[in-house]
């Protein structure tokens, strides 16, 4: 989308910037705010919520900004706004309520407040920017249904692999190749790390021991991989997905994926273990006009038929801010479910577990995430692994067996849980 750049230039020669507000002010939510105030001219974030006022004023405060306003009512939130002050506060609804906000970036990673503030958004007739994969890969689907009859636009982002994965994707149609496969490259897979093993690599890259065992265990790429799934139609081949080892580029990988197969399933996404580039996405597309066989040939693409398209790298928050700029000028998302859900990400056992035990999170010591297909899920009735957390066990499961609902109590009066079926029960009316 090289025209964002032209539409932020005009809004920044018009003195009327894009006006966004954060909801979370982790490690790349500071990353974030450092990028719209320092380097995107144009945009303008003017207001960041955390649970702690001091947490939401850091962002502004690493990236240069010394003055920061505190806000408790919505009236004080735009009066800050309409005086170019920007704001923190400790309510998250007031992002949601006030006028003058263009678009939202929901940064938090949580399920049940990311449910509840995005939900409030939407009623609000915000556009919102989601970097939150976990939560787009629970209740995405139903969140775009409420988005759309509000008439804004629900996105995930630019600049972490889903949203580059969808960049590809696009670009690759849009050159008259049929895609049939996403694939996300990862340089490790153990379904076994947590939090106490992944401890100081955690502490060298200054970000939480969980999040960093969500992305050592497959968590993370579980959600990933079904976020591009819901917004491309596609599906995985098998439960957890295929999830190749190969030490090569993944240009030399396309032996490895049956075309017919591919062809049969309408397209998979995938994940590859150590291939090159590393920390990068690819797609496999093939073109029915055997007239552009020797020209792709020349071109340095192969023979075919599956023909390799890359990405050498993401860089997350870098790109987050055009991802808004899309949303907010031109109705534009990055990626969204496009219907009902293709793939799900189901809670399995790291180890085996005892009754009456309450589950742990995403990326601690209890359970992984897979992707599963969502018609395998429903018919099985499989835990998300979105809603495992805070859910106590009636039975023992073994390690590595995938948890029902059945096996579990859920929490009481989860919104997440409300959103999740009637999900369930909308899709399944409409199919």
């Amino acid at each position: 989308m090289i025209i964002v750049d032209t539409a932020l230039q005009a809004r920044a020669e018009a003195g009327n910037p894009v006006r966004v507000g954060m909801i979370g002010a982790g490690f790349m939510g500071r990353g974030i705010a450092n990028q719209i105030i320092n380097s995107v001219p144009g945009m303008e974030l003017v207001a960041v919520f955390s649970r702690r006022l001091d947490d939401a004023k850091r962002p502004y405060l690493e990236a240069g900004v010394d003055h920061v306003q505190e806000v408790r009512t919505v009236a004080e939130l735009e009066d800050a706004i309409a005086a170019g002050q920007p704001a923190a506060t400790e309510d998250a609804s007031l992002l949601c309520k006030a006028e003058n906000i263009d678009a939202l970036v929901e940064v938090t990673g949580t399920i049940e407040f990311g449910t509840q503030i995005v939900m409030e958004a939407i009623a609000n007739q915000k556009h919102v920017v989601l970097m939150n994969a976990e939560l787009d890969g629970t209740i995405g689907p139903i969140l775009k249904v409420y988005a759309d009859r509000a008439g804004v636009v629900i996105s995930n982002c630019d600049g972490d692999q889903p949203g580059v994965e969808m960049n590809l994707y696009r670009y690759v149609k849009s050159i008259g190749f049929t895609p049939l496969l996403c694939g996300n490259i990862k340089g490790l897979q153990d379904r076994y790390r947590n939090p106490t093993t992944q401890k100081s690599f955690a502490e060298k890259w200054k970000q939480a021991p969980y999040m960093v065992t969500s992305f050592a265990d497959g968590t993370k790429i579980s959600f990933e991989q079904a976020i591009v799934a819901n917004a491309t139609g596609m599906t995985i081949a098998q439960r957890g997905m295929l999830g190749y080892d190969f030490r090569g580029h993944v240009d030399d990988m396309t032996h490895l994926y049956d075309v017919d197969q591919l062809k049969a399933l309408g397209g998979i996404v995938d994940y590859v273990v150590g291939a090159q580039p590393a920390a990068g996405v690819f797609i496999y597309a093939t073109n029915k006009d055997p007239k552009h066989q020797h020209y792709l040939n020349y071109y340095k693409r192969g023979e075919g038929p599956l023909y390799s398209f890359y990405t050498p790298y993401h860089i997350c928050h870098f790109e987050v801010p055009l991802s808004l700029a899309r949303a907010a000028l031109f109705q534009d998302a990055v990626m969204a479910p496009i219907g009902k859900p293709m793939v799900d990400v189901v809670a399995t056992a790291k180890t085996d577990l005892e009754a009456g035990a309450t589950l742990d999170g995403i990326g601690y010591y209890m359970t992984y995430g897979q992707c599963e297909k969502s018609d395998i899920t429903l018919a099985e009735n499989l835990l998300p692994m979105g809603l495992a957390e805070g859910c106590k066990l009636k039975r023992p499961v073994a390690k590595d067996t995938v948890l029902t609902y059945d096996d579990v109590i859920l929490p009481e009066n989860r919104h997440c849980d409300k959103l999740r079926a009637e999900q369930d029960a909308y899709f399944k009316a409409a199919s």
